[in-house]
């Protein structure tokens, strides 16, 4: 177990539903967000809440998995398509569908790299992005 908790196998996380990564993937990502406000700005608690809005929005995600496709392994294409047409009873309040179903893909992404420990790998990719 490491200081998070995370105790299931590869294999038992590949067995997880999409939503589930994607419930994980939200924190792990706004999480990050944060740190890199506070790291990289010397903005009050109410103006960094306006700012990472801005990244953990859905079409903001939607535009960053855009960007992340052309080097994602073919492993991660294959989560964020799960994640893409996975089923979701509901929907964002300011989002098309379709930018809804790629930042749950994004989110989706970000949590099965988390879980299944891919720490190194999901830094790289969330460089990318800031």
């Amino acid at each position: 177990m490491d200081l998070f908790g995370r105790t299931k196998k590869v294999e038992e996380v590949k067995q997880l539903s999409p939503l589930t990564w994607a419930y994980i993937g939200d924190a792990v990502y706004e999480l990050y967000i944060r740190t890199y406000l506070i790291n990289n700005t010397k903005l009050k608690p109410h103006e960094l809440h306006l700012k990472s809005i801005k990244y953990v929005k859905a079409k903001s995600q939607a535009e960053i998995l855009e960007k992340l496709e052309q080097i994602l392994t073919e492993e991660e294409k294959d989560i964020v398509r799960r994640g893409r047409n996975t089923k979701v009873n509901h929907s964002a309040k300011n989002a098309s569908v379709q930018e809804y179903m790629y930042a749950t893909a994004f989110e989706a992404l970000i949590g099965y790299l988390y879980l299944t420990n891919q720490e190194q790998r999901l830094k790289e990719l969330l460089k990318n992005i800031s």
